[in-house]
């Protein structure tokens, strides 16, 4: 990386569009693997450390993104452009999607791991409460719907972005 003009910039180009692309590859992966393992709880032993790494990666990659994508802003300032206005705005939402998300998933892991132990302990001893098989479910019901809501949230600034980038560029006006 290397900073000119207070822009960081990667093999000299911003890195605020290289960094998106961590975002919206990690982030919708993860949430896709979270649902996967929601459904299929058996998986949890097996995918739960590949989810969380992929997780804290794209949940991670956020802020950076935001970062750069903050200097991009400042150096394009004399810009009058609704259309990054528009994005800038969004992608400043995308923080609290992305962390409530990661919060759930690192519930529902381990919910999950406490809810097997209670599982087999269960089967020696069926007075055993299902407490955290119950919690379980419900924070697996939660990480598809953050998961859904950080995707959708990731979409939409992406949209915004490549809106704002390529308006114009594709079909220019005469």
């Amino acid at each position: 990386m290397a900073l000119a003009d207070d822009l960081v910039t990667i093999f000299g180009l911003p890195a605020h569009p290289l960094l998106v692309h961590a975002v919206v590859v990690l982030l919708p992966m993860a949430a896709a693997g979270a649902a996967a393992l929601a459904v299929v709880p058996r998986w949890r032993r097996k995918y739960a450390w590949p989810l969380l790494g992929v997780t804290l990666l794209g949940v991670g990659s956020v802020p950076l993104a935001q970062w750069a994508g903050d200097q991009l802003y400042a150096r394009m300032a004399g810009l009058d452009n609704p259309l990054i206005e528009k994005h800038a705005s969004l992608g400043n939402d995308l923080l609290p999607f992305a962390l409530g998300f990661g919060v759930v998933v690192v519930a529902m892991l381990v919910a999950g791991r406490l809810a097997d132990r209670e599982g087999a302990a269960a089967a020696d001893d069926p007075a055993v409460p299902k407490t955290w098989r119950r919690i379980a479910v419900v924070v697996a019901v939660l990480v598809v719907a953050a998961g859904a809501a950080a995707t959708v949230q990731t979409v939409r600034i992406g949209h915004s972005g490549s809106t704002a980038v390529w308006d114009g560029v594709a079909t220019p006006t005469p």
